[in-house]
């Protein structure tokens, strides 16, 4: 579950992180409300405006500009809410803005310059550990400086026998140049940043820019989270933090009806059991020279109703030209699903314009076979996996 910029420095702030501090604001007025209060409790006198949305690159696309003023603070909150934003990571006609956020200006005159660095805290799947990726090269693409300059990156590796150790933390901040005050607060910075990690059940945080002020603080400038879906049944809290509003409706109305659906570019619709016979279903597409346009998993009980649904969702991606149903028979027998699809076809009446092709395998296979052929329907039915694979191309030609 991904976080907005605001969310995830509550969270970094309730573990100790210093952050960039600012208010979220829903129209231009309310920014200037916030700039007053935030100029009141920090001092601060130029406003930083960001455009609060599941997506980084926000600067490049105009979702992110400095305000000297407050009449400043509205004009410019008032552009950026509502518009479309579009960046890197957006699809091509963007994301709708919301809200902004209103944050104090840290890049302050002082008694040295400012640095930027770039931190996150993820898993290494590989190794089966979390590990702390930190770079000199903050504010710029990460996948720009691993490129270009590879020897920029530095990696630390956490055991999870005993967590992140305190010669690690101070590894870090040596690598990062840094020295006297600034050493020291990079030190408690990063075991702050790793217990809001752990204790938030995330699967990433990501501080790009970390920031060591002009007075040697160090501080999160920005903060992308992505919190473990499977962990929210125990952060309460944050789950609420959930903002349907920036994920992609039909993954929405999926999840609603209990379905595993993730949206992709192809035009092949995808349903099928389980999630290693779905993942083998997108090569099979793949290999065949198409491309899925996305992954649905039904589960063990795909009766008629709940394939209907399936169905119904897949239909709702114009790009989709065929549908490929791969079912195999351990839990659910094959002859159930048939059936399923045929009623599913019934009830659905013309709606369905795309080409059906229908693969089942397991128990009762050769019934649903008969089943799906003398149904009348139009559909396509397939006993091999090159079979099926053949259908859609012969259904796509």
């Amino acid at each position: 579950m991904n976080l907005h910029e605001y969310q995830g420095k509550e969270i970094l702030a309730s573990h100790g992180v210093r952050v960039q501090r600012g208010y979220v604001a829903n129209n231009a007025e309310e920014a200037v409300a916030k700039a007053k209060q935030l100029t009141a409790e920090t001092g601060t006198g130029w406003h930083v405006i960001k455009a609060q949305i599941h997506a980084g690159g926000r600067g490049k696309g105009g979702g992110v500009k400095l305000a000297k003023n407050l009449e400043q603070v509205q004009e410019i909150a008032g552009q950026i809410i509502g518009m479309d934003l579009v960046t890197p990571q957006t699809p091509p006609e963007g994301k709708k803005v919301h809200k902004v956020l209103v944050a104090e200006d840290v890049y302050y005159p002082g008694e040295s310059e400012t640095s930027e660095f770039y931190m996150s805290v993820l898993l290494n799947r590989g190794k089966g550990r979390n590990m702390i990726m930190y770079s000199t090269e903050g504010g710029m693409d990460i996948e720009e400086v691993a490129e270009k300059t590879p020897h920029l990156i530095f990696t630390e590796e956490i055991d999870p026998a005993v967590g992140l150790q305190g010669f690690q933390a101070r590894r870090i901040a040596f690598n990062l140049g840094l020295s006297g005050d600034a050493f020291k607060d990079m030190v408690k910075f990063v075991a702050a940043l790793y217990d809001a990690y752990v204790g938030a059940d995330a699967s990433l945080f990501e501080i790009n820019p970390v920031l060591k002020t002009s007075d040697n603080k160090i501080l999160a400038v920005d903060a992308k989270v992505v919190l473990d879906d499977n962990a929210l049944f125990r952060q309460k809290a944050y789950a609420e933090m959930r903002d349907i509003r920036e994920e992609n409706p039909i993954e929405v109305e999926a999840k609603e009806v209990g379905l595993n659906y993730v949206d992709l570019d192809g035009n092949v619709g995808c349903m099928v059991n389980g999630a290693g016979l779905a993942m083998a279903t997108m090569d099979l597409i793949k290999h065949a020279g198409f491309e899925p346009a996305n992954f649905l998993d039904v589960g063990g009980t795909a009766d008629a109703k709940r394939v209907e649904t399936a169905f119904r969702i897949i239909l709702k991606d114009p790009n989709v030209k065929a549908i490929l149903i791969n079912i195999f028979g351990g839990i659910v027998r094959c002859d159930r699903v048939a059936q399923g699809v045929v009623d599913a076809y019934k009830n659905m009446g013309d709606s369905i314009k795309v080409p059906i092709i229908v693969r089942l395998q397991g128990t009762n296979a050769e019934i649903a076979k008969e089943l799906i052929d003398n149904s009348g329907m139009p559909i396509l039915s397939a006993v091999e996996f090159q079979e099926a694979a053949d259908q859609v191309k012969a259904a796509l030609s």
